[in-house]
């Protein structure tokens, strides 16, 4: 399968990114932290740095999005941050009496050397930062996040690791460590909050407690209410996270992360001797079939009947729409473990991704896609690394039937003329992002229906007789 890679850019004579596919390290923490119950993100930097990571997840998910801030200034960054991470940990714990605030760090503290840990750790344990009131101030949990060393994805998995490391205890009884309490973690990466939610649904299905580490789908999707909460509810309660150590198993969907990030599963794998399964992102068929399966074999218990009653509803779709999507081709973009698994989708249902472009740093993806879908091996360029120059001048080369990824290939789709379908993260130009499924069988129908209704809605409005059939 071929690759090209960033030495290949400098090559063409490209020294810069423009566009860049991927967001920051920070951003990736913040929407992690999100999905903690009580918990405020904190960035150790720049205003803004915050400000930025609020638009962007404000706009996605259409809900407020409150980023913390230590306003690192000009005298901080010469003289040091210590006293504005004291006074923003004051602040925040004064004004939303959080359980637990997470600490990010950005590339101008990363860059001056903050100990940002040291520093966290001289403001002592909760119980010496109690409020006026004898409450115990919150825990403070803290992960590096440079974005030159990462993408959002790498810093969302990151913060999930240390939160994790910071709050997992072993079995209750202290000694027999990878004793299972009979729940599951499950740790979902990037994906919209109806995915988390059909997660939920998919692993109780199989009598299974799902534990998904985070989980943000009441906190960024919730319902309407008389008063603004400063803290809303939902997330992964802290406890859950404190008893991850003695769970049956952890699977995590996608895990493909640059080098030197560590995921939250391998850390309980360990640490505790919590199996660790981890699992392309379930997108269509044949990779929900492996999550399902998994969760046959963890639980002991056939697919439910709703389950498998979807599955074949989504097999007789794809006999009715084929004759829309076969032999078509696209550009996919976006996070790896997305790209991954719509790539592999998209072959699964006669579509070619032709090109398959993100701005992670693994170095797995092409062998990812080979493995997953060797019927894709040598009709696939895998660019990793990537910005939207790059990506347009692939799509200007191919001329594909469909750009499948998030809103910023937008000016890109305009240009050529070719449909967009909307996925992943940020999607700021249409409503209902957080809505959008791409999961299990169920995602998949979802998807499926929107690229054939894409596609037969193109070659509508592209032809001069349209279409008589109405």
């Amino acid at each position: 399968m071929s690759v090209s890679t960033s030495s290949e850019a400098l090559a063409s004579g490209s020294v810069s990114t423009t566009n860049a596919c991927r967001m920051c390290m920070p951003l990736g923490a913040g929407l992690a932290f999100s999905g903690f119950e009580g918990t405020v993100p904190f960035l150790h930097g720049s205003q803004g740095c915050a400000t930025y990571i609020r638009r962007y997840l404000i706009s996605h998910f259409s809900e407020p999005m409150d980023i913390a801030s230590s306003s690192v200034g000009e005298a901080a960054t010469v003289f040091g941050g210590e006293a504005n991470l004291r006074e923003g940990v004051r602040n925040v714990t004064r004004v939303y009496r959080p359980e637990m605030i997470g600490v990010a760090t950005t590339c101008l503290t990363e860059t001056i050397g903050e100990d940002v840990s040291g520093m966290l750790g001289r403001m002592g344990p909760p119980e010496e930062r109690t409020a006026p009131d004898g409450t115990p101030g919150p825990a403070l949990v803290h992960v590096p996040t440079p974005s030159y060393a990462g993408t959002h994805a790498d810093g969302f998995h990151a913060a999930v690791t240390s939160t994790v490391t910071a709050l997992a205890r072993p079995a209750s009884d202290g000694s027999v460590p990878g004793a299972s309490d009979g729940s599951v973690n499950v740790l979902p990466g990037i994906v919209s909050t109806a995915d988390l939610r059909h997660l939920r649904e998919l692993v109780a299905g199989y009598g299974l407690a799902p534990r998904l580490m985070p989980d943000w789908s009441d906190r960024l999707d919730g319902v309407s209410m008389d008063h603004y909460e400063m803290l809303t509810a939902g997330g992964t309660p802290l406890t859950e996270v404190a008893a991850s150590g003695a769970a049956a198993a952890s699977i995590t969907l996608g895990g493909l992360v640059s080098p030197g990030i560590t995921l939250a599963g391998d850390l309980l794998a360990e640490s505790f001797g919590v199996p660790h399964h981890r699992l392309a992102m379930p997108v269509g068929i044949r990779l929900t079939d492996a999550l399902t399966d998994r969760l046959t074999d963890l639980s002991d218990r056939p697919m439910p009947d709703w389950s498998a009653a979807e599955r074949g509803r989504l097999i007789d779709a794809y006999v009715d729409g084929h004759k829309y999507v076969a032999e078509r081709t696209a550009v996919v973009y976006g996070d790896e473990d997305l790209v991954l698994g719509l790539a592999v989708w998209l072959a699964e249902i006669g579509i070619t991704p032709a090109v398959c472009a993100t701005g992670g740093r693994s170095g797995r993806l092409a062998a990812e896609i080979a493995r997953l879908a060797p019927e894709l091996d040598g009709r696939v360029e895998v660019v990793e690394d990537t910005d939207f120059r790059r990506i347009g001048e692939a799509a200007r080369r191919i001329r594909p039937d469909l750009l499948i990824g998030h809103s910023k290939g937008y000016r890109l789709a305009r240009e050529l003329d070719i449909p967009l379908v909307r996925v992943g993260l940020p999607i700021h130009d249409r409503v209902g992002a957080q809505r959008v499924r791409h999961l299990g069988y169920r995602g998949a129908q979802e998807l499926f229906d929107r690229v054939a209704n894409t596609l037969i809605a193109d070659r509508q409005d592209s032809s001069s007789v349209g279409y008589a059939y109405m």
